[in-house]
């Protein structure tokens, strides 16, 4: 008896400690991936739109398949740029004077070096931070003379100079990648503040422009992959880190490798949307095989929805939507414009096999990061930024933000609130027919769809809900005018002017 009683002590006493590990391991900040697709469509994962998808991806779907699926998440807009000055500020785009259109490769930065980024709070809070892919928020690139960049020529950049306010500037230790799209050059790619050697040559990858004589459009996704890996396996278990993976695909130029080539049946674009996802799962395994898998939050969503470069007429024709049902595409203030795949794994902080359709935006990654870490936002950041942690815990979200705002490449606004969307827009407000210019005169001079009942946006009651509309026009309205849609701090827009209607009313 004594001897099985002293047996019995010494296990407990042996487990004890395991049982603290696991138990430390638990309440520890969870190490958190953020990969943003460029250009993915929402009825481009498999998962998300079964019935008229395509498009194999198994990699996204086994994520959906082990966490949860957001299926109302919205970028805050319908292009890239400003898509990704809002997930990495968690203020929308229009705030700053960059009020329609993107960047080019070659643009000022268009995030000032003073403002907080989710990179700069996590940094705050112990972790490690690297940004690896496409940048396209504008550098401030260096001159051989000192003088501003020569844009038409580009005779005086110097490629061996420091590159000033980029991710390194913005809270990030560590960068890799490329300046702008694929398609913009320059071709080149930058490590932390320097390029990796010199443009010498001009190549066209859509657009000519100077090029690194190594550099080929087709190799980017795969580098991003391997960097993002090597990234991973250099991480200490100790300390937690947070990587924002900006994919370069899969937009245009549509360089699946040879290996994916005619994989999909669909063409070039589902092929490359295939490597997308193999890259993803390869990320993903070196995230389980470093054993960071289960207090690991990772984050897969795109940047805005499938651009017409696509094919995606031809695709449809073959069954294949990539906007699934939702009404336009990239570029657009119709939902297939700017509603993304957002699938979020965690084991440690999620139930497999979740989802939810409570409205969230790409902006709200900094409050929930500030959240899940215990950081305090400082009223001067994160104007437009709501925390989603508590969906992931099964509950609703508690927030004083009362809709969410869209925008579309051409500046045109949409306000979301519950099932409710305004559009001041006659058309799509971006690429898709009708545009603007092709309604015909006498239509209304806005929209308003009810997103429950309606979400292909097909039964415009803007003439037939007036209050509604009216409604929604003055939150609007007052989120635009108080520099701020959450909170009651003290706020200020950068613009003098934002111009909320852009079609004539």
């Amino acid at each position: 008896m004594k001897k099985s009683l002293s047996l019995i002590v010494g296990a407990v006493l042996l487990a004890f400690p395991l049982a603290m590990g696991v138990a430390r391991a638990s309440a520890a900040k969870p190490n958190i991936i953020c990969i943003l697709a460029d250009d993915l469509g929402y009825g481009d994962v498999q998962f998300l739109n079964p019935e008229r998808g395509k498009i194999s991806t198994p990699h996204i779907d086994q994520l959906a398949r082990q966490g949860m699926v957001f299926t109302d998440a919205h970028t805050s807009s319908s292009v890239c740029t400003p898509t990704r000055y809002g997930l990495l500020t968690g203020r929308y785009n229009w705030r700053t004077t960059k009020q329609a259109g993107v960047l080019s490769g070659y643009s000022a930065p268009m995030i000032a070096r003073d403002r907080l980024t989710v990179a700069g709070i996590l940094k705050q809070q112990g972790y490690s931070t690297a940004c690896i892919g496409k940048w396209h928020l504008g550098l401030g690139l260096p001159t051989t003379n000192g003088k501003s960049l020569n844009i038409k020529g580009l005779t005086n950049i110097d490629w061996k100079g420091v590159i000033e306010n980029g991710p390194t500037d913005l809270g990030f230790d560590f960068y890799y990648g490329i300046s702008a799209s694929l398609d913009m050059p320059p071709y080149i790619y930058i490590e932390n503040d320097r390029f990796v050697g010199a443009c010498t040559t001009q190549k066209a990858f859509h657009r000519k422009g100077p090029a690194h004589a190594d550099f080929e459009a087709v190799d980017v996704l795969p580098e991003i992959g391997r960097k993002t890996v090597a990234f991973i396996k250099g991480q200490d278990a100790l300390k937690p880190f947070f990587a924002y993976v900006a994919f370069t695909s899969p937009h245009t130029p549509i360089v699946p490798t040879k290996g994916w080539q005619g994989k999909s049946e669909l063409g070039p674009y589902g092929d490359f949307t295939m490597q997308t996802d193999a890259v993803i799962g390869e990320i993903v395994a070196a995230i389980d095989q470093q054993g960071f898998g289960e207090n690991t939050l990772i984050i897969v969503t795109s940047d805005n929805g499938c651009s017409k470069a696509a094919g995606i007429a031809e695709m449809q024709e073959k069954g294949h939507f990539p906007s699934a049902r939702l009404r336009g595409s990239k570029a657009d203030l119709w939902d297939g414009g700017h509603r993304v795949p957002f699938i979020v794994r965690w084991p440690a902080g999620i139930e497999a096999g979740s989802s939810s359709d409570q409205l969230i935006c790409l902006t709200d990654l900094m409050a929930t990061c500030a959240e899940i870490t215990g950081a305090v936002i400082p009223d001067s950041a994160g104007e437009d930024s709501v925390s989603f942690l508590p969906v992931l815990k099964g509950k609703p979200i508690a927030s004083d933000r009362e809709g969410v705002i869209h925008h579309s490449i051409s500046g045109h606004f949409a306000y979301r609130q519950g099932k409710w969307k305004l559009l001041l827009a006659k058309g799509s407000g971006g690429w898709t027919s009708p545009t603007e210019a092709q309604v015909p005169s006498g239509s209304p001079e806005a929209q308003l769809y009810d997103m429950e009942n309606d979400p292909g946006e097909t039964r415009n009651l803007y003439e037939n809900k007036p209050e509604i509309a009216k409604r929604l026009l003055a939150q609007l309205e007052a989120d635009v005018a108080r520099g701020r849609s959450t909170g009651d701090g003290p706020a200020k827009n950068d613009a003098d002017r934002i111009k909320l209607w852009k079609s004539a009313k």
